[in-house]
């Protein structure tokens, strides 16, 4: 579960309420196999200490996205999440809008990705469902790859969605023949996992604003269940 929009209503009033930490042991309670965070360079939600925080009170796993930038490597290092995950980021963005270009970059992010892999945190990149930047990620020396499932999220329930499901089928075969992880995410809801949770080889999803969006109406432990009995039963029934 991505609690970074617990953060959001926190910073809200800039104070200490709903405090992020304390979501991540209910969502762990209720079933969550692992907390992801955005600490975002502008600290819009997340801040320093709630990482640092969650890096000692995390039972599951604790993954922190972040922009390839000095400063996170850094902090990343410093803490030690049990993995990272490179994300693309815009200060005027709402949310990450696409993924993260590695066939672009592909020189800078080898440079990145290796300090981090040798002080033993597994690299995660958050990508667009293209075979390019699969190709990429293999290259940098990426150990997952999470595609971005934006674009099936708005093709849900329209004419679009079965082309949408296709990349992302076809896609997650390059992964996995790659030999990287699969993860996947972005967008995702209690209507529109399923399918998703049912690719073939998929490692993980992270699923954020709807479970806190949800949690308002039936409380977050309920958000939670609701969502992971979704994706479980169209794993079938593995957890």
């Amino acid at each position: 579960m991505n609690i970074d929009h617990i953060a959001t209503v926190r910073q809200a009033r800039r104070g200490t309420q709903p405090d992020p930490v304390e979501a991540a042991s209910l969502a762990e309670l209720a079933g969550a196999n692992g907390i992801t965070v955005h600490l975002r360079e502008d600290r819009r939600h997340i801040q320093d200490e709630d990482v640092r925080r969650l890096r000692t009170s995390v039972r599951t796993r604790l993954n922190l996205e972040m922009a390839p930038t000095d400063e996170m490597m850094a902090l990343a290092i410093a803490i030690r999440p049990d993995t990272v995950m490179l994300v693309p980021e815009r200060r005027t963005e709402l949310t990450t809008e696409g993924g993260l270009d590695v066939a672009g970059s592909a020189a800078r992010l080898a440079e990145f990705i290796r300090p981090l892999s040798g002080a033993g945190i597994p690299v995660s990149v958050f990508i667009d469902a293209q075979a390019r930047q699969v190709e990429a990620a293999a290259k940098v020396g990426a150990a997952i790859c999470e595609l971005h499932t934006g674009p099936w999220a708005h093709a849900f329930a329209t004419p679009d969605e079965q082309a949408q499901l296709d990349i992302l089928v076809k896609t997650g075969a390059l992964v996995r023949s790659a030999g990287l992880q699969l993860n996947a995410g972005h967008g995702l809801d209690r209507h529109n996992t399923a399918p998703v949770a049912a690719l073939a080889g998929l490692h993980e999803l992270h699923i954020g604003h709807s479970i806190v969006s949800r949690s308002i109406l039936v409380g977050l432990a309920d958000a939670v269940r609701e969502i992971k009995a979704v994706i479980y039963a169209a794993a079938g029934g593995d957890s």
